[in-house]
């Protein structure tokens, strides 16, 4: 038996994510048109023309999905966040290291 190769999904800026909503928001482009003329899948850009197009809403049944600016500003907060983990760690080997220097 052969392993399947595991594609990687391809990572979008936030603003190509706008772009390519505009296009058909704005400037009348079809979703099929513009996701072929981006080299990208339907699904992609009906995603993102939905939160483009709409608020996000809160329902009883599942939570309301972040806009693109929203979602971008969560990864780069996570990721700000594990620096200062990170940060913190070394912080607290370093005052155990100098604390047995001293005695």
């Amino acid at each position: 038996m052969s392993n399947p190769i595991k594609q990687k999904r391809p990572k979008y800026t936030l603003e190509f994510k706008k772009d390519a909503a505009k296009l058909v928001l704005e400037n009348g482009y079809s979703q099929e048109e513009a996701a072929k003329n981006l080299r990208i899948s339907k699904s992609a850009i009906s995603r993102w023309v939905i939160t483009e197009k709409e608020p996000p809403k809160a329902t009883a049944d599942r939570k309301a999905k972040p806009s693109l600016e929203q979602h971008a500003e969560i990864l780069r907060l996570r990721k700000e966040n594990d620096q200062l983990r990170m940060e913190r760690e070394i912080l607290k080997k370093a005052a155990v290291f100098f604390a047995k220097e001293v005695e």
